[in-house]
């Protein structure tokens, strides 16, 4: 079986665009799909299940017959999305990208350009799909 790691961050819209590139494009049969969201600050103690964007990717996934596991992280998400796809030995890791200007990557940084910067996996990097 096949695992994928998938990066989902607060927008239940890219995280539908992730859970259905990961549908269209692997055997649905054969994969596990790991949801990972990174609670960058949790005082309250959320949970993974709590996070709307992470329900809507398993909703998909469930329903196109996917296997779904979540998990959650803290501190650095592209730092957590590593760690996880090495932790579990994936096959591939699944980010979105986000429509941002030259200057608000310098000052902001990027999770998925760090990703795809520091990990050996490959990395699948979806977009809107409007």
């Amino acid at each position: 079986m096949k695992a994928i790691v998938l990066g989902i961050d607060q927008n239940a819209d890219r995280a539908a665009s992730q859970a259905e590139t990961v549908i269209d494009l692997f055997d649905i049969d054969n994969i596990c799909a790991y949801l990972l969201h990174d609670f960058a600050d949790n005082p309250e103690g959320a949970s993974v299940i709590q996070v709307d964007a992470v329900k809507r990717a398993q909703e998909l996934l469930e329903d196109a017959g996917v296997a779904v596991e979540l998990r959650e992280g803290s501190g650095d998400p592209a730092r957590s999305i590593i760690e996880t796809a090495n932790k579990l030995d994936a096959d591939a890791i699944c980010v979105a990208g986000r429509n941002r200007s030259p200057a608000g990557k310098v000052l902001f940084g990027s999770v998925t350009q760090s990703v795809v910067l520091n990990t050996d996996r490959p990395v699948l990097i979806c977009g809107d799909r409007q």
